[in-house]
C-alpha cells in the first residue's frame, strides 16, 4: 500500500457522524500537525495554516469531516433500536446494512431490519419500507439488554464498512469518501505546499457538521476571514445505468470535476474558468457538474462579511450516501495536481480579479 492509500483507507475507515466527530478529528490533527499551525473554531472544524511567499491573500481549502450516519432515537421495550438519520439517506439503501453504535463503553454491532417479507401482506410487498418503519437489531430482547450493553439515547450510529482495493486496478470502495476523499486532497495538497512556493497563505480547513447544514464551513470562516475559497468534495457519479447524460455525464476515470451548480453555490464565474485553463495547460482532464439537489461548504463561505469567491473541485464517487462508494485513483491524483497549480496562481491580483466589477 502506498502513502495515499493508507491515508484514504485510514481517514475512510474513521468514524465521525454529524456533531459526533472526534474519531476523525483526532486522526486530521495528527496528520495535519507535521504540515502547519493549527487552529480550530468552536464546532470543532480543524484548521491548519500554511504561510507562503505573502500574508494574503487568505486561501481557504474546505473539505468536511463528518459522514452520514445516524443518532439512536428510541429503545424499545422488546429490544429494538429506533433512528434518526444524519444527512440524507435513501430508504432503499438501508435494509439488511450493519450499523455500529458509538457508546461511551465501546461500538455496538447491529443491522437495520424491518418486518420481515415473508410475513407481508400481499399489497405490502410491492412498497417502498420507509425509514421511520425500520430499526437496529442488536440481538435483543428488552431494553434492560440493550441498556446493558451500554446503549443510550443519542449516540451516534456509522455504517459497519472498511475500505476495500477492488479487483479492477485504481478503484477504491468504502464508506465516508464523501468527504473523506476531500479531507485527503486539503492533506496532501498542504503537504505539496511545504516549500512556501505559492503567492499567499493557504488555510486547510477540515469543517465539521457540513451533512446537517454547512455548519463548520460558517463558524471556519469566521477563523479564517478567506479571500478565495476552493472547497474538495466527492462528486456524484452519473456512469450507472438509468441516468441520461443531460441529467450528469461525470464519469469514473475521466478526471476530477469543477462544479457549475449546486443547491448552495453558483461558483465564482472568473474561478471556475481559472480552474478549466489551469487543467487544459497541465492536460489534466477535466469534467463539469452540476447538482441540483444538496449543497457543499461553498455555499456557506460564500457569504461571509462582504461575500468569498468560491469553487468547488470534485472526484467522482459511485453510490455516494450509501455503505459502499467507489472512486478511481486517477481522478484523485488529477485533482491534487489541479488543486496545488491553481492555489500557487491565487496572488492578490488574481484575486482581486475574481470579484465581480
Amino acid at each position: 500500500m502506498d502513502e495515499t492509500i493508507n491515508l484514504l483507507k485510514r481517514l475512510t475507515e474513521a468514524d465521525g457522524v454529524p456533531g459526533h466527530e472526534s474519531e476523525i478529528r483526532a486522526i486530521v490533527k495528527e496528520v495535519l500537525a507535521p504540515l502547519g499551525e493549527l487552529s480550530r473554531d468552536h464546532l470543532g472544524s480543524v484548521i491548519c495554516t500554511v504561510p507562503g511567499q505573502s500574508a494574503s491573500p487568505r486561501v481557504m481549502l474546505a473539505g468536511h469531516m463528518d459522514e452520514i450516519g445516524f443518532m439512536v432515537r428510541h429503545i424499545h421495550e422488546s429490544g429494538y433500536i429506533y433512528f434518526i438519520q444524519l444527512g440524507g439517506w435513501w430508504d432503499q439503501v438501508l435494509l439488511g446494512q450493519r450499523v455500529r453504535i458509538k457508546t461511551r463503553s465501546g461500538d455496538v454491532i447491529g443491522v437495520i431490519g424491518a418486518k420481515p417479507p415473508h410475513l407481508l401482506q400481499p399489497e405490502e410487498r410491492d412498497k417502498m419500507v420507509k425509514k421511520d418503519e425500520m430499526f437496529i437489531d442488536i440481538g435483543a430482547t428488552s431494553r434492560a439488554e440493550v441498556e446493558k450493553t451500554g446503549v443510550r439515547v443519542g449516540d451516534a450510529i456509522v455504517p459497519h464498512a472498511g475500505f476495500e482495493m477492488l479487483n479492477i486496478e485504481g478503484r477504491y470502495l468504502s464508506k465516508a469518501f464523501d468527504d473523506r476523499v476531500g479531507v485527503a486532497l486539503v492533506i496532501d495538497a498542504l503537504k505539496q505546499l511545504q516549500d512556501k512556493k505559492h503567492p499567499n497563505t493557504v488555510y486547510g480547513a477540515v469543517t465539521t457538521q457540513e451533512e446537517v447544514g454547512l455548519r463548520g464551513a460558517r463558524t471556519s470562516s469566521e477563523v479564517i476571514q478567506p479571500d478565495v475559497a476552493i472547497v474538495l468534495e466527492s462528486d456524484i457519479a452519473g456512469d450507472v445505468p438509468g441516468i441520461k447524460p443531460e441529467i450528469s455525464s461525470v464519469k469514473l476515470g475521466k478526471g476530477p470535476s469543477v462544479l457549475v451548480f449546486d443547491g448552495s453555490l453558483i461558483p465564482n464565474v472568473a474561478l471556475r474558468y481559472l480552474v478549466i485553463d489551469t487543467a487544459q495547460e497541465l492536460g489534466i482532464p477535466l469534467q463539469s457538474s452540476s447538482i441540483v439537489g444538496g449543497g457543499t461548504d461553498g455555499g456557506a463561505i460564500q457569504f461571509h462579511k462582504r461575500g468569498v469567491p468560491a469553487v468547488v473541485l470534485g472526484v467522482p464517487a459511485r453510490h455516494i450516501h450509501s455503505h459502499g462508494a467507489i472512486i478511481d485513483r486517477s481522478d484523485y491524483d488529477n485533482a491534487v495536481k489541479l488543486l496545488v497549480a491553481l492555489i500557487r496562481k491565487l496572488d492578490a491580483a488574481t484575486v482581486e480579479s475574481l470579484i465581480p466589477a
